[in-house]
């Protein structure tokens, strides 16, 4: 491939020829954790709902462990899309760093920042049937850019565009009707979802995939309307039977 770098048996599409990642119409919300700590993983993966992972260069940063070695543990606890990010900011440096990435694992998916640089490179990657999520989107703008590139997935960034007085859930709407006219197979990962609120309308606006924190998933499971059910059921059953199940 002229310029990029990358060298091997798959030749890169035509311009403008649009990427089969197998995206079908009703396709399911998967849930992803944005956390690179084992333990919040471990925990999430035992309730059976996780189906992948989001890292950055800041939660790597967080656990003290080099990056390959963190993320092959995150590969053996989850077994679906890990995304991992490279540390480059020119389009060669991220090319190279994205092929030794997925030699890690084979649920690698290689992540890349909405740069001009970063969309170079994930036009290479993709070239090369290699999976791209391009991070750190931020207008509908932006996502055509990616789709183009072929990216696997878009990260629109719902709670930091909130943060400066938007309303960030608009750009995930916007982002699903472009790719819709046109075909686009790129998956839109909705991410800095902070709250259940967050992840409901994620959910409404049509996502592929919502990407969270540990908390935020494990909040998902609180109200106060169940709690007080169960309590009332559990009572009701000791009555009869003059036994003393215990909730939970």
């Amino acid at each position: 491939m002229p310029e990029s770098g990358v060298t091997g048996a798959v030749a890169e599409p035509a311009s403008g020829a649009l990427l089969n990642w197998g995206l079908s119409e009703g396709s399911t919300l998967k849930i992803f954790l944005d956390t690179a700590n084992l333990d919040e993983l471990k925990k999430g993966a035992s309730w059976g709902i996780v189906d992948g992972v989001t890292t950055n260069p800041t939660l790597i940063a967080k656990e003290g462990k080099p990056l390959a070695e963190q993320v092959r543990m995150i590969c053996d606890i989850v077994d679906g899309d890990i995304s991992a990010e490279v540390v480059s900011t020119e389009a060669p440096k991220m090319i190279k760093e994205g092929l030794e990435l997925i030699k890690i694992h084979k649920n690698i998916v290689v992540k890349c920042p909405l740069t001009r640089d970063g969309i170079q490179a994930t036009k290479a990657l993709s070239g090369e049937r290699i999976r791209v999520n391009v991070t750190l989107c931020f207008s509908p703008g932006q996502a055509l850019l990616a789709a183009k590139a072929g990216a696997y997935i878009i990260s629109p960034f719902v709670g930091r565009l909130d943060d400066i007085g938007w309303t960030g859930m608009d750009l995930v709407r916007q982002i699903i009707t472009i790719y819709k006219n046109y075909g686009y197979q790129t998956q839109v990962l909705a991410a800095s979802l902070r709250s259940p609120l967050h992840v409901v309308d994620a959910a409404l606006a049509g996502s592929h995939i919502g990407t969270m924190p540990f908390k935020v998933l494990d909040m998902l499971f609180n109200h106060p309307l169940t709690d007080k059910g169960l309590d009332q059921f559990l009572k009701d059953y000791a009555k009869v039977f003059h036994e003393t199940p215990v909730a939970g």
